[in-house]
């Protein structure tokens, strides 16, 4: 196969966080994966919930404007104690969701269990295990001031393992008409 013919796409991985929020972008080219850029926006410095999800939806929206990625995944929030917590972390990533989908991009959600997994081959792997692999596998010495980052790019890193667009069992979207079809017991 030719190095042309092979099939590209870029990835857009997100760690929604209301204090601090990781992203990561890889481009896959074939089975090659390559880091394009990573980072975080930091939350914690303002109080109002609604300008926090503000600047989410600003900062996913001008990452998709430089890079247009063909996807984006998200780390789906996990159970905690406290519902408020929780409440917060959904609300993050839902306008994160709605930055991609505003856009008409496919989005996919993963567990942090199987994001570990797929990235580390351990679902209990420590956040500094997955950023020492994924510095290994995509050949970057740079180490984030937050991990938050190497969360958000492990993410990018479990959908392009899960291989042609296909989420392994995940549901993604293409748009806000197919999430409402496929999410209608959410709406009552």
């Amino acid at each position: 196969m030719l190095q042309s013919d092979l099939k590209e796409r870029i990835i857009l991985g997100i760690d929604p966080g209301t204090k601090v929020m990781g992203y990561g972008l890889i481009k896959e080219k074939g089975k090659q994966l390559s880091l394009l850029s990573l980072g975080i926006v930091k939350l914690d410095h303002l109080d109002n919930q609604a300008l926090k999800l503000q600047r989410i939806f600003e900062k996913i929206s001008s990452l998709i404007d430089q890079y247009h990625p063909d996807c984006m995944a998200l780390e789906e929030p996990f159970y905690g104690k406290n519902i408020q917590v929780i409440l917060k972390l959904g609300r993050a990533q839902g306008v994160a969701m709605a930055a991609a989908l505003a856009k008409s991009i496919e989005i996919a959600e993963y567990a942090p269990r199987k994001i570990k997994q797929s990235v580390t081959g351990n679902g209990s792997a420590s956040k500094e295990q997955v950023a020492s692999m994924l510095k290994n596998l995509l050949n970057f010495q740079e180490s984030p001031q937050f991990l938050d980052a190497t969360d958000g790019l492990a993410v990018a890193v479990c959908h392009a393992f899960q291989g042609n667009g296909v989420n392994m069992g995940k549901k993604s979207y293409t748009g806000w008409e197919a999430f409402i079809k496929e999410n209608t017991h959410r709406l009552k």
